[in-house]
C-alpha cells in the first residue's frame, strides 16, 4: 500500500466549487494523490497532520516566471522596462549565461517559489544551447517544484533578430522526447517564443505550429507598451485560425478590446504580472478587461530582479489595481463605489485553479479533489497578522504572506514543514548563487559591482 497521510481538523479552502469549503476537515492522501475530503475521517495506518489552526489550500500556480533571475535578484527596483531589456536582452547580463548559471538560478528560484507556497511555475526560459537546456531543466528537477519548462530563444542581442524562428527547434524535439516523453511526471513541456510582435510572421506561425506538433504550451509576450495598441496582433492570430487554448499570452496590456474577446472565445490565456506591469511601463494589468470578455486570467512573478517571488504580494496587487480602475471611473462620474468590482475568491481562483487550467494541468492539481495530485499549502493562523480569523479567503489574499507558510507539499512529499524548507544546505545554496551572480554582474555594464 502507498504511504498514506491524513491532514487533520484543518480549515479547507479546496477551490473546487462542486465540494465546497470547510470550517474544519480532514484531507486523506494516499501516495501522491487526494484521496478523501470531509470532516472526522477516521483512518488508521497512516501519518498525522495536525492542521488545526492551518488554512489547508491548493499549491499556488504562477503562470510567468523568468525563474534564473534569481541570480540577479532585486538588482532592478529601479528599472523601467527599456532599462531591464537593455541590461538583460542586448548582449549584456543575458549573454553571459552559462549553463552552471542557468542550473544554479532554476535550483534557487524554484525553491524560493516553493518556500513561499508556489508549487507550480511556468520557467519562461532563455536556451543558448543544447546544454543549457539540460541544466535548466535540472535545476527545476532537483528543486523538486512541479513547473512548465519553455524552452525559449537565448537573452542576447540574437533575440531581436525578427527575420529567425525559435534558434533551436531541433533541439526543442529532443528535449521533448529525452525529458518530456511521459506527462505523468512534475516537469512538463512548453514552448517560450518571441511572438508575432518580436518576430516575422511567418517564424511567428512556424513557432506555434511547432509548439503543436510536439503538443505542447506555446506562451509569448505580446501587447504591451506601445507595440499592442498598434499591431493587433491577436487579430492577426484570430484570422489565421491559430488562437487556442494551447496559447498563453504574457501581459496584454494595450491589446484593443475586441482581441480580449478573441482570446476569451478560442479558451487562450492571459498571464498577469501586475506588479512588475504597473513599476516598469507594460500599461495597466488586463485582468478586468479580460474578465468582461468572458475570460479568467491568471497571475505571474515575471522577474524578480524587481519584486518578490511569492504570488501574496501579485494577489494583492491584481485585486487593488482592478479595483481602482473601476473606483477611478465611478468617482469621474461623481459616484462612490458601492460595492467593489472584483472578489478575493476571484483572485484566490486566479493563482490556483485558473493557473492550472492555463498550463493544461487542471486535470491534476488546483483545487483540493480527490483524484487530483496534492499539491497541497498550509497556512499558520497563529500568526498576529491573521488571527483572530474572520474571512479564510480573505486572510489568504489581502493579509497573509511567506512568513504565515507553515507547510507545502507536492504530490503528497514534503518540502516544507513548520516553517522550514527540508533537505537544503544552506551554506552550498548561498556559495553556488554567489558564485554565478559575481559571474553576471563583475565587470557588467550594469552600474554594480560584486565584493567577492
Amino acid at each position: 500500500m502507498s504511504k498514506r497521510t491524513l491532514f487533520k481538523n484543518g480549515m479547507v479552502i479546496t477551490l473546487d466549487n462542486t465540494i465546497g469549503d470547510f470550517k474544519r476537515a480532514d484531507v486523506l492522501i494516499e501516495g501522491n494523490k487526494i484521496v478523501a475530503i470531509q470532516p472526522d475521517l477516521s483512518i488508521d495506518d497512516c501519518e498525522i497532520i495536525d492542521a488545526e489552526n492551518q488554512i489547508v489550500l491548493p499549491g499556488f500556480v504562477d503562470t510567468h516566471r523568468h525563474t534564473w533571475e534569481s541570480l540577479i535578484r532585486n538588482i532592478g527596483a529601479d528599472w523601467s522596462l527599456n532599462t531591464y531589456l537593455q541590461n538583460i536582452y542586448f548582449g549584456n547580463i543575458g549573454s553571459r549565461l552559462r549553463p552552471l548559471d542557468g542550473y544554479i538560478g532554476n535550483w534557487i528560484g524554484s525553491l524560493e517559489a516553493l518556500e513561499a507556497g508556489v508549487t507550480t511555475i511556468l520557467d519562461w526560459s532563455m536556451i543558448e544551447s543544447p546544454e543549457h537546456a539540460d541544466e535548466w531543466i535540472r535545476g527545476l528537477q532537483e528543486a523538486g517544484i512541479r513547473a512548465v519548462f519553455a524552452y525559449g530563444i537565448s537573452g542576447d542581442g540574437e533575440y531581436w533578430n525578427r527575420e529567425s524562428k525559435l534558434r533551436h527547434p531541433e533541439d526543442s524535439k529532443r528535449v521533448k522526447q529525452q525529458y518530456f516523453s511521459s506527462t505523468d511526471q512534475l516537469l512538463t513541456m512548453g514552448l517560450a517564443i518571441r511572438g508575432p510582435e518580436f518576430s516575422h510572421w511567418e517564424a511567428a506561425v512556424s513557432d506555434i505550429q511547432l509548439a503543436r506538433e510536439l503538443d505542447i504550451i506555446c506562451s509569448m509576450h505580446l501587447g504591451f507598451g506601445t507595440w499592442g495598441s498598434v499591431d493587433r496582433s491577436i487579430e492577426k492570430l484570430h484570422k489565421a485560425g491559430l488562437l487556442g487554448p494551447d496559447l498563453n499570452f504574457v501581459h496584454a496590456n494595450t491589446i484593443h478590446y475586441d482581441e480580449f474577446k478573441m482570446i476569451a472565445a478560442s479558451g487562450a490565456s492571459i498571464s498577469v504580472t501586475p506588479e512588475v506591469e504597473m513599476m516598469m511601463g507594460h500599461g495597466y494589468p488586463a485582468t478586468g478587461l479580460f474578465l468582461e470578455q468572458g475570460g479568467r486570467p491568471t497571475i505571474g512573478v515575471d522577474v524578480v530582479t524587481s519584486t518578490g517571488g511569492d504570488l501574496f504580494a501579485q494577489m494583492k496587487f491584481t485585486l487593488q489595481a482592478e479595483r481602482s480602475r473601476i473606483n477611478e471611473q465611478l468617482l469621474k462620474e461623481g459616484k462612490m463605489p458601492e460595492q467593489l468590482a472584483l472578489s478575493a475568491r476571484d483572485v484566490l481562483e486566479f493563482a490556483t485553479i485558473d493557473g492550472a487550467r492555463a498550463l493544461g494541468l487542471d486535470h491534476k492539481i488546483g483545487s483540493l479533489t480527490p483524484g487530483k495530485e496534492a499539491d497541497i499549502v498550509m497556512i499558520d493562523l497563529t500568526h498576529l497578522n491573521l488571527f483572530p480569523l474572520n474571512d479564510p479567503v480573505g486572510a489568504v489574499v489581502q493579509c497573509a504572506n511567506t512568513h504565515n507558510v507553515d507547510s507545502v507539499f507536492v504530490a503528497g512529499k514534503a518540502i516544507k514543514r513548520r516553517g522550514k524548507m527540508l533537505d537544503i544546505d544552506m551554506n552550498r545554496l548561498h556559495q553556488r548563487a554567489a558564485e554565478s551572480r559575481n559571474h553576471l554582474l563583475t565587470e557588467a555594464p550594469v552600474g554594480y559591482q560584486t565584493n567577492k
